[in-house]
């Protein structure tokens, strides 16, 4: 298989745009099969007979896959173009869901989910094309990777209340089997305009002082002022810490929206509206990537994100519920694209493509566990409250980590102005 070939299209060119609407449309499509399993858990532990927990672990070892293939497609993207991953991923995707709408039981559909739908399928639609947008940009490296990494959460927006609507019309297997045949092709179709390659590794703009270039180039051989295994290894604990909180209200708000009475309709229009804020969050926090840094924009997500899991702990009326779960999606949604940021900024960019990739990946991690572990809990418990204490718990420790970064990156700042 020969490479895609080098086009003359630059960074930040009317191309590139036109390439990051084609990235938002195909991620929406791609990112479709981490929420559509959310809305069908209760029919799916309802026709499966199974327990809350093993009723989570398809959407486990859905992010797994997701994330390990997020590294795979990343690296077959680097050498042939991103156009053949995500051709193959629309047809893993599509023969995914399928079969999940044909499976005779869970085993049956946890394989499909982990194997087909993320290892092979979604996992094509996110980390290779957040890595590619960022090599297309360089004056707003921070809001084009926001605007990439939105159509995963404006998949969450659109499936989940389309994915309700055809489970209470035709039930879920056909709803499944149907989302395999338009998934598939509509990913395929989308896929065929990304055949340039990204015009080599993106330099930074002009008119950085030399004195600040040094910082950079120090930095970036030290990260943070650690070892790059130490600097990586940190981003990634990072990365699960936070994705375990996020997940708990993501996954279950069906689950829970049921178990309180209100029905699993009403939750899945709280998923989708968590998800809508969530778009916005990350747009936002671009924005404000681009002026105060991955690292302070991480911190930032973290904190606001800590505060709304706090606030499900009092309040489970239908209309709090409602208010909360759009404040959690505004408050978190640029906390994952920081890391993106965060990896461009402190390590050297040769090597953003790989590291982006692993980051991500651990991300996805969190989201699994936080996924299978908020089940567990409630079916040690009976009740969704200390499932969200524990997620609280988890935050605390993102919000830790990204802390003491940012206090290590002042303090060089600070010793290398002195000097």
């Amino acid at each position: 298989m020969k490479a895609s070939p080098r086009t003359d299209h630059q960074p930040d060119s009317r191309y590139a745009m036109f390439r990051l609407g084609l990235t938002l449309l195909i991620m929406t499509v791609g990112s479709s099969g981490m929420y559509v399993v959310s809305v069908m858990l209760p029919a799916v532990q309802a026709e499966f007979g199974v327990a809350r927990a093993d009723a989570s672990l398809p959407y486990t070892l859905l992010m797994l896959g997701f994330g390990i293939g997020g590294v795979l497609m990343g690296r077959l993207a680097d050498r042939f173009g991103v156009m053949w991953p995500l051709l193959g991923g629309a047809v893993s995707l599509g023969l995914g869901y399928v079969a999940c709408g044909m499976a005779d039981g869970i085993v049956a559909f946890t394989v499909a989910q982990a194997v087909l739908v993320g290892l092979l399928g979604s996992a094509a639609a996110f980390a290779p094309l957040v890595a590619d947008t960022s090599l297309w940009f360089v004056k707003r490296r921070g809001i084009a990777v926001a605007v990439c990494a939105s159509g995963n959460y404006v998949a969450g927006a659109v499936w989940p209340p389309i994915a309700q609507h055809f489970i209470e019309t035709v039930g879920w297997r056909q709803t499944y089997i149907g989302m395999g045949v338009f998934c598939g092709l509509a990913m395929a179709a989308l896929a065929l305009f990304m055949r340039a390659r990204p015009p080599g590794i993106a330099v930074e703009p002009a008119g950085l002082a030399p004195a600040m270039g040094a910082v950079r180039q120090r930095d970036m051989t030290r990260p943070f002022g650690l070892s790059m295994g130490t600097a990586q290894g940190l981003l990634c604990v990072a990365g699960v810490a936070c994705c375990v909180a996020m997940s708990m209200p993501q996954v279950h708000i069906v689950a829970y929206c049921s178990d309180l009475g209100y029905g699993a309709a009403r939750g899945a229009q709280m998923l989708s509206l968590m998800l809508a804020f969530g778009v916005v969050s990350r747009l936002v926090s671009g924005a404000i990537c681009d002026r105060i840094g991955g690292l302070r924009t991480l911190l930032l997500g973290g904190v606001l994100q800590c505060v709304a899991l706090l606030l499900f702990l009092p309040f489970d009326g239908l209309v709090p519920l409602y208010v909360i779960s759009a404040l959690f999606g505004l408050f978190q949604g640029g906390i994952v694209p920081s890391y993106a940021i965060i990896v461009r900024e402190h390590f050297p960019p040769a090597e953003a493509g790989a590291r982006v990739g692993t980051v991500l990946m651990f991300t996805l991690f969190g989201m699994a566990l936080g996924g299978w572990m908020s089940g567990k809990v409630f079916d040690l418990t009976g009740s969704y409250h200390a499932a969200f204490l524990n997620g609280i718990g988890w935050n605390l420790l993102n919000v830790s980590i990204a802390a003491m970064l940012l206090f290590r990156v002042r303090h060089l700042q600070l010793r290398t102005a002195a000097t």
